[in-house]
């Protein structure tokens, strides 16, 4: 008699896994480095910190490390990067690593993360196992037994933006299917690559009625839904972020509730989490995590992000992603929800890599009633009002 499955816990986390190589280049400064980055050059660094990386890892065991039994679902290759990764999940708890699948026939995915201080990311990115996962590397019986299913990278996993990202509307009706809680996050895509240029609105036409809780940054959704938008922004110079407006969050986040979303959340960077919810009669088929549809209901907020001195960014979107979802989980209110996750995300970036920053559950809302300053943020539009309990603006939705 075969042995049943391990239990799948209130969360399961699939989708994009790899290995991050991070060399610190600290001893650089910004200018020095792009000075310095030309051929036939030798750049001095220190240790590299090898760590696992994408929302499998990023979010999922930050969901285990604040408290919310989570079982994780990636794809790897039989190859000592793959190894690597499996040993760094079984390193957190023996059981996560249960639900990994992997492939003879394929490469682990890698990115070499170059992180200088002053100077945005640049990502040298491998997709590997994850190009070829699909629906059936999910196990539905595990799915059933958790309360919610968070899926993240589908831009970096070619199965699933390819064929007009059908494998990818299937594999959320097959999960909407069994009563969890549906969560989706984004990638920025390559522009000029495949994914830059699939019909990014036919897929999530086809895959948001499923998809109850939505967390792209903005940057993400303006280049997948308002592609003159962006290049407009861009044209504009400095970063895209001071372009964006209340008036164009709220006009974002109502077309993806018009798609099918039920809950949605724009990650803005330094500028902190944009969330707007739909109405009580459609939150209440958002599936077992979500408890109270009329707390949730025709919520609009913006949190600012918190003071912290910053060392690197890496995965500060998955893991503000999990201090999210770890509040909807244990029955938070929307405002103390996008507070839990700006305050998780403000961890993250105490720390070069995505989760050694991280707190408990506890010592993190701990640091929040501690009187933790938040960054300045004016969203200067009518109809907003600052809420200084708990630190947040609420919009006119």
């Amino acid at each position: 008699m075969a042995a049943a499955p391990e239990p799948a816990g209130p969360a399961v986390v699939a989708g994009h896994i790899c290995l991050d190589i991070i060399p610190d280049l600290s001893r650089l400064t910004g200018v020095q480095f792009l000075e310095v980055l030309r051929p036939g050059q030798l750049i001095q660094a220190g240790p590299a910190v090898l760590a696992t990386g994408g929302p499998v890892s990023n979010t999922g065991l930050a969901l285990h490390t604040l408290g919310i039994p989570t079982q994780l679902m990636g794809k790897v290759g039989a190859d000592p990067f793959g190894e690597a990764v499996r040993a760094m999940v079984r390193a957190y708890s023996e059981h996560l690593a249960a639900g990994m699948v992997v492939d003879a026939e394929a490469t682990t995915s890698y990115t070499v993360i170059i992180n200088p201080p002053g100077v945005d990311r640049i990502f040298l990115h491998h997709p590997g196992a994850n190009d070829t996962f699909c629906a059936d590397d999910v196990s539905l019986e595990l799915v059933a037994q958790a309360d919610l299913f968070h899926f993240g990278y589908p831009p970096l996993m070619r199965r699933m933006y390819s064929a007009a990202g059908a494998e990818l509307a299937d594999l959320f009706r097959r999960v909407k299917a069994t009563g969890v809680t549906t969560s989706l996050d984004m990638a920025f895509p390559d522009p000029a690559s495949d994914a830059g240029r699939a019909d990014w609105p036919r897929i999530l036409r086809a895959t948001l009625p499923n998809v109850d809780v939505f967390m792209p940054s903005v940057e993400e959704i303006l280049f997948m839904l308002r592609r003159a938008t962006f290049a407009q922004f861009q044209a504009a110079g400095g970063a895209l972020l001071e372009h964006v407006t209340a008036g164009l969050l709220t006009d974002l986040s109502a077309e993806l509730l018009a798609l099918g979303a039920k809950v949605v959340g724009l990650k803005l960077g330094e500028r902190g989490l944009y969330l707007r919810t739909a109405t009580a009669d459609r939150l209440r088929s958002a599936g077992r995590a979500l408890s109270d549809a009329t707390a949730w209901a025709d919520q609009e907020l913006w949190a600012p992000c918190f003071l912290v001195n910053v060392a690197g960014t890496t995965g500060a979107g998955d893991t503000t992603i999990a201090g999210f979802l770890s509040a909807l989980l244990r029955g938070f209110a929307p405002p103390a929800a996008v507070t839990a996750a700006v305050a998780v995300g403000a961890c993250n970036v105490e720390a070069a890599d995505a989760l050694s920053g991280l707190r408990s559950w506890e010592a993190t809302l701990a640091r929040v009633a501690g009187g933790w300053p938040r960054r300045p943020l004016d969203v200067n539009a009518a109809g907003w009002r600052w809420e200084p309990e708990p630190g947040l603006w609420r919009g006119p939705a």
